[in-house]
């Protein structure tokens, strides 16, 4: 995981003035810092603390408190898996196998090495109609199977090297 540089820090410093210093709006600038760097570097809290003048703690609370919030870099592609009971009766753990085969990633190392896939295994997205479902991003992904999982991937892949 390479570091943030000082220009990053500079994304920091710009984003924490849209929302005035305000200890108030902790959590959308901690959301707008995790969508630029796809995660919240933890010099970027550090340096939030300092400039609103709370302790780190406070910062990192908040940070490891919310679930949307992550320490570690994600892929551009985020892949969740749902493995609530729907999905999980109707065969959600041989998606996350395949996913984690394809992938070369695993229930504690989620992320490629290339940074290009996250695969999470969720609780519910609340589409048990749709059983098992896949969420890449934005994009819904129903009644999936393992091979078609890895056909999904396939074609991200794909347009990526276009």
């Amino acid at each position: 995981m390479a570091a943030v540089t000082d220009e990053e820090m500079a994304v920091v410093d710009t984003i924490l003035e849209k929302y005035g210093l305000s200890e108030s709006k902790l959590i959308p600038i901690l959301a707008e810092i995790q969508e630029h760097f796809r995660y919240v570097p933890t010099k970027a809290m550090a340096h939030v603390a300092q400039k609103l003048g709370v302790p780190a703690a406070k910062i990192y609370g908040v940070a490891t408190f919310y679930a949307h919030f992550a320490l570690e870099p994600k892929g551009k592609f985020v892949i969740k898996v749902c493995d609530g009971t729907a999905c999980h009766v109707k065969g959600s753990t041989k998606i996350i196998d395949a996913l984690y085969e394809k992938l070369g990633v695993n229930a504690e190392s989620k992320t490629t090495k290339d940074q290009l896939f996250t695969v999470e295994t969720v609780s519910c997205l609340g589409a048990c109609g749709l059983a098992p479902v896949m969420l890449v991003n934005e994009d819904v992904y129903g009644q999936v199977k393992a091979d078609k999982a890895a056909e999904i991937v396939d074609s991200i892949i794909e347009a990526e090297k276009a």
